[in-house]
């Protein structure tokens, strides 16, 4: 059996789709609540390393010190030891900060159904093997990626977002996009005030019900394009030979 790294941000977030392909795959998930104080393991049992999403900025060190002691885990998983990664949203943020990018406050936010598009690169790269060109993802951020880090390739952009997937050459990837969500995560939010007061800020009265009715109709394409996703992922990677 291979082991997941998983690093979770916040209480109620989780892998999503991911879990059912490690199930799949005889890959076992380990939660370090990093927010919660819980210290990152050594690395010697781990196959992959997935950095989940949050409401931390990458750059609110002080308030949260354990992004400091993330971003040294991520740099010495993905520089010294080139072992698979998988991150969305903070997750990607914060790969690209500790390899030397910049990650700073959107223009504009994106929170809800956008569309993505792949960028030359990412038409020729093996994680983005047989995907479309344009897609239609699920969005949930306010900060995103400035300045990629030397060494990685842009695979994906959106009109609002100039780097909506990294690639570090073929065992690092990272979305914006929170490509993970399922119809189940959509569900959870149901029963939780915070995220849906959220929507309501941003999509206005009825949030939460506007975003559900739009976004389950497309989640069966969103299901098709993530697993497309994770299986060019574990082949280029070498996760699962």
């Amino acid at each position: 059996m291979k082991r997941a790294l998983v690093l979770q941000h916040m209480d109620h977030d989780h892998p999503g789709r991911f879990l059912d392909y490690f199930a799949e795959d005889g890959i076992i998930p380990d939660f370090v609540r990093v927010f919660d104080g819980q210290v990152i393991p050594s690395f010697a049992k781990y196959d992959l390393m997935f950095v989940l999403g949050g409401a931390q900025d990458t750059w609110e060190e002080d308030e949260y010190p354990y992004l400091a002691d993330e971003k040294a885990a991520i740099r010495e998983w993905v520089w010294d030891k080139a072992k698979p990664y998988l991150g969305v949203c903070l997750g990607h943020q914060l790969l690209a900060t500790a390899l030397g990018g910049e990650v700073a406050p959107c223009e504009h936010k994106e929170v809800g159904v956008f569309d993505v598009a792949l960028s030359d690169e990412g038409r020729a790269h093996p994680f983005f093997v047989g995907l479309p060109e344009t897609q239609t993802v699920m969005q949930w951020h306010h900060a995103e990626v400035k300045r990629a880090p030397q060494g990685a390739v842009v695979l994906a952009q959106s009109p609002l977002a100039a780097v909506q997937s990294l690639a570090i050459d073929r065992h690092a990837l990272s979305t914006q996009f929170h490509c993970e969500f399922s119809p189940q995560t959509i569900a959870t939010w149901s029963s939780l005030p915070s995220y849906r007061n959220v929507l309501e800020r941003e999509l206005g009265v009825y949030g939460y019900e506007k975003l559900k009715a739009q976004c389950y109709p497309l989640m069966p394409d969103m299901a098709r394009n993530t697993r497309n996703l994770y299986e060019n992922f574990k082949k280029a990677s070498g996760l699962i030979v």
